[in-house]
């Protein structure tokens, strides 16, 4: 099947940190549109494309958050640095030295500074960097930075798509690569037994936000997470702590600290994807959440869920790592699942 690399690159690289999706929405509406029966963007900002299916009665939702983890702007001090606060989670000690996209009146581009280590103490250094730490560095005067950016604009990372050995490496790939994978599921899917609403949410990284919303208004009797998980396959690493490992298939989420993914979706997907010949690996994480949860308990009756999850080396640091084939198969498993859910003894205990 082979991974549209440069459709990936187009959809990682888009700006969009919660509450501000607005250039990456635009472009998954672009995608997406020809694809579906129907789409609509709901006053959250979440797009929802519907792809009908043989039988009305039941819905199966999917979701994907378009949100990337970025920063807003809080504050410009007299000489042209800018002060931020985080839009969802970062590990602080990656972000030393790296250029970020401030998106004011136009993009500008700056590094985050902190102190030198030359100056440092003793005790500093042997201290793990804060946020509070750092500034944006944008080279400029304060009247000139006040020309273009003002408090409240987003900052996200400015790293482009790269292809290293088998994998693809760039910001944002949490959650981008998920986006990617609906997408690609949306256009290779053939009959589906019910309506399949897939969900390009906003705001999940800051809450799940866009996910509830959702799943409160289509009200699914079948969900479907889609994000990254923790491939900790990496020297030092002990066996117990690895939940995935890249190159080694799709997951399949059995847990999360936010959900408990139902026994019958987590033995129907693994059902489906032995038969397809999908290589898989479970996943069972006890920190952290994604749109599972949402969609899962936000419906009026609750929905059947479970998750598909793509190993992912580096999460929430300035860049991110995925296997290609990792992603083929999660786009190849989402979709069997979505054209075999009347396969299924859903009433079995």
């Amino acid at each position: 099947m082979g991974v549209n690399v440069k459709l990936l690159k187009k959809i990682c690289e888009a700006p969009g940190v919660p509450g501000y999706e607005s250039r990456i929405r635009n472009l998954v509406i672009k995608e997406v549109e020809p694809l579906v029966d129907s789409l609509e963007v709901d006053n959250m900002g979440n797009v929802i494309a519907v792809k009908k299916g043989q039988n009305s009665e039941k819905k199966a939702m999917v979701g994907a958050h378009m949100d990337e983890i970025g920063f807003i702007v809080t504050h410009i001090d007299d000489k042209g640095f800018v002060r931020f606060t985080t839009l969802g989670g970062f590990d602080p000690k990656t972000l030393t030295a790296q250029r970020v996209i401030i998106h004011g009146k136009k993009d500008l581009i700056g590094v985050m500074g902190t102190k030198p280590i030359h100056v440092m103490t003793p005790e500093e250094r042997g201290k793990m960097p804060k946020i509070t730490d750092y500034y944006v560095d944008l080279g400029m005067p304060k009247e000139k930075v006040e020309e273009v950016i003002s408090i409240g604009d987003p900052i996200t990372r400015e790293r482009e798509l790269i292809e290293m050995g088998d994998c693809v490496n760039c910001k944002s790939i949490d959650n981008r690569v998920s986006v990617f994978v609906l997408i690609e599921t949306l256009r290779q899917l053939k009959t589906v037994p019910y309506d399949v609403y897939g969900v390009f949410t906003v705001q999940e990284e800051v809450g799940i936000r866009g996910a509830n919303v959702a799943a409160h208004t289509i009200n699914p009797d079948f969900g479907f997470g889609l994000d990254t998980t923790i491939a900790y396959d990496l020297p030092g690493a002990q066996p117990h702590e690895q939940v995935t490992a890249l190159g080694e298939g799709t997951a399949i989420k059995i847990m999360d600290a936010m959900t408990i993914c139902d026994y019958r979706m987590v033995d129907y997907m693994k059902q489906v994807a032995d038969k397809a010949k999908i290589k898989w690996q479970p996943e069972l994480l006890t920190a952290g959440g994604t749109d599972t949860a949402g969609i899962q308990r936000m419906g009026k009756n609750g929905a059947i869920s479970g998750a598909v999850s793509i190993p992912t080396r580096h999460l929430h640091q300035v860049i991110e790592m995925a296997h290609k084939k990792d992603i083929e198969g999660s786009i190849q498993l989402l979709g069997v699942c979505l054209e075999s859910l009347d396969q299924y003894d859903w009433n079995h205990k």
